[in-house]
């Protein structure tokens, strides 16, 4: 495969970290000078934003927990020379999966759609783990 086709999938999921990222330094940014939450109410991480706010900055640290082990798994990938169509197309449905996680997370929130793309998500990627993992030690001299 190609490093763009190889890529794509990752800087998507980029894109979707930096826009929520941004997101919530802006719902942040806007309660904070709009007087709607005081510094010393957040200045530990307490969770005293209002639930909005929340939801963005949830989706956003969302972002990098599994993700990291995307971006792990797509550069060991690249450098073994073990990212082929399969593991495009897989790294494809993880990140939309992602995507659509997000989208739950930050507009309806409703468990029932938002846990089964997480967990969707997160067995796409241990597919690709273990694929990558069995590919990579059936070849070991």
């Amino acid at each position: 495969m190609s490093l763009q086709a190889v890529l794509m999938p990752l800087f998507v999921q980029v894109a979707l970290t930096f826009a929520l990222w941004f997101w919530m330094v802006y719902e942040r940014g806007r309660l904070l000078a709009g007087g709607k939450v005081q510094p010393h109410e957040i200045a530990l991480r307490q969770p005293n934003w209002p639930p909005h706010a929340l939801q963005v900055g949830n989706a956003a640290h969302n972002q990098l927990e599994t993700p990291l082990l995307f971006y792990l798994l797509t550069t060991l990938a690249l450098v073994t020379r073990q990212a082929d169509a399969t593991f495009v197309v897989l790294a494809w449905i993880y990140v939309v999966l992602r995507v659509l996680h997000a989208y739950v997370h930050v507009t309806s929130n409703r468990i029932p759609v938002r846990g089964p793309a997480f967990a969707a998500s997160l067995l796409v990627l241990f597919v690709m783990w273990v694929v990558f993992a069995l590919r990579i030690l059936t070849r070991l001299p």
